[in-house]
């Protein structure tokens, strides 16, 4: 009988405990509690840490954190405005700010973290269609890239012709900006706060980078191409130079030898009318022998002359006995 007795005790001590245990519970620092009955919110929803009261058995403690959680969204490949199909990783931080309808709609983080990826997947392609690459890729309109001096020598050149970026009306942040605000306002109707949305990586599509490659190609055979007409006029200017500064030098030479023969010729003739004017003689002998010379170099075996008796030139040619009369030689002294 005192056994069982004891047993009762043992009993009513263990209930009382897991009774008076099922009216406490604590909240955390981090946390906040959604008191349900059967499964329906009670009350308000107590986001002050301590130790509260509940109805044992009856009342169950739905613990939701209020600190800022993580999301990072799967990689999607999705076609940009220039029709570019790009592979994007986003990720976000977000919060619940109103327990009760966070509960309501969606009971659990997990739910939570499906519903997000939808919403904010949907506005990253919105987004992404509604723009270029060059848009996506830059962080923001006002940033420089990174140039090829010979590009930038030739687009000052020939402007729009080689490595010329169209430009850049927003950028990168002001894109994301977008895709937070709108994921923001229908967030917010599930009592999620938004705090950031960023792209974590982005990555080309293989036919991108086969078209990117081909632009890069296209830009260097264009350089090639600078390049080899540069040489050619080069060379084309060096052979001009060359002709010119020949035919100047052999226009300067043949002046010269003119000069000097004239000079020469001058020379002869001087000492030739001194030598005439010394022995009259010698002088009729050096006309005799340059009239021989002019009638070798005038007279060949085939030619035919009509000349006049009195001509100068036919001096030679007639005596009276139909042979050349030659001058008499100078008698030496």
């Amino acid at each position: 009988m005192r056994a069982f007795v004891t047993f009762l005790v043992v009993v009513g001590c263990i209930l009382l405990l897991m009774i008076f245990s099922g009216c406490f519970y604590t909240v955390k620092p981090s946390d906040q509690v959604i008191i349900t009955e059967f499964g329906n919110p009670v009350g308000k929803p107590i986001t002050e840490p301590g130790l509260h009261l509940k109805k044992p058995f009856i009342q169950v403690v739905n613990v939701i954190p209020k600190n800022i959680r993580p999301w990072d969204g799967p990689r999607n490949e999705m076609p940009t405005k220039d029709k570019l199909y790009i592979s994007v990783n986003a990720f976000a931080r977000w919060r619940v700010t109103d327990p009760l309808e966070y509960f309501r709609r969606l009971r659990d983080e997990r739910s939570a973290l499906s519903r997000i990826e939808d919403i904010i997947g949907s506005e990253t392609r919105s987004a992404v269609a509604k723009h270029d690459l060059i848009e996506i890729i830059r962080t923001d309109k006002a940033r420089k890239p990174l140039r090829d001096e010979t590009l930038e020598e030739m687009t000052e050149n020939s402007p729009g012709s080689i490595g010329t970026l169209p430009p850049i009306r927003r950028g990168r942040h002001a894109i994301e900006a977008d895709i937070r605000n709108d994921a923001r306002a229908k967030l917010a109707e599930l009592g999620i706060e938004l705090l950031d949305v960023r792209f974590k990586r982005i990555n080309y599509n293989s036919t991108v980078v086969e078209k990117i490659y081909e632009r890069m190609i296209s830009e260097r055979l264009q350089i090639a191409s600078k390049f080899r007409s540069e040489g050619q006029g080069q060379a084309a200017r060096i052979l001009g130079d060359k002709e010119r500064d020949l035919n100047k030098i052999e226009s300067e030479a043949y002046k010269k030898v003119q000069t000097t023969r004239g000079a020469a010729d001058a020379k002869a003739s001087e000492i030739y009318a001194r030598a005439y004017g010394q022995r009259p003689e010698a002088a009729e002998l050096y006309e005799f022998l340059k009239s021989m010379e002019m009638y070798r170099r005038t007279i060949g075996g085939d030619s035919t002359l009509i000349l006049s008796t009195d001509s100068d030139l036919f001096k030679y040619l007639k005596s009276a006995d139909g042979k050349p009369k030659a001058p008499a030689l100078p008698r030496a002294e």
